[in-house]
């Protein structure tokens, strides 16, 4: 099994960004340890902080499940929404924070009805939790 993991702006500060929401290690070494638990899943990373950017990392994937973190542009992006509708790719929305309990503008998602699911508030095992239900399908 081949995953893709999309992760999208300012998700690469992580470790340093409002630890007290996002916690203080990076992804980077989450990521590590991430492969490690999913022997035998190939696990390709993806970060960026530009929308296009990311719509064009949704349309080029050649994978078996998208695990989607599309930070702000979750609330936003109707081209990121319309992107996840036109590939054949399966997609999972996940979020480190729980949304549900933060900033009312947070509660909206643009990408979750387009998504196989969301996995949110899980702190990085929301990755992890998104991987095995690819793994279980």
């Amino acid at each position: 099994m081949k995953l893709l993991i999309i992760n999208g702006p300012n998700l690469n500060l992580l470790g340093t960004r409002e630890p007290e929401i996002y916690g203080n290690r990076t992804f980077e070494s989450y990521l590590m340890e991430l492969r490690e638990m999913l022997d035998g899943v190939e696990l390709d990373y993806y970060q960026s902080n530009h929308e296009g950017d990311i719509i064009d990392a949704l349309h080029e994937a050649d994978c078996d499940g998208i695990i989607l973190n599309a930070g702000a542009y979750t609330h936003t992006s109707l081209a990121i929404a319309d992107a996840i509708k036109g590939i054949q790719v399966p997609v999972i929305e996940v979020h480190i924070s729980n949304v549900a309990s933060r900033e009312p503008i947070r509660h909206v998602s643009m990408i979750g009805g387009v998504c196989q699911g969301t996995i949110a508030g899980f702190g990085l095992k929301s990755y992890f939790l998104a991987a095995q239900a690819f793994i279980i399908e």
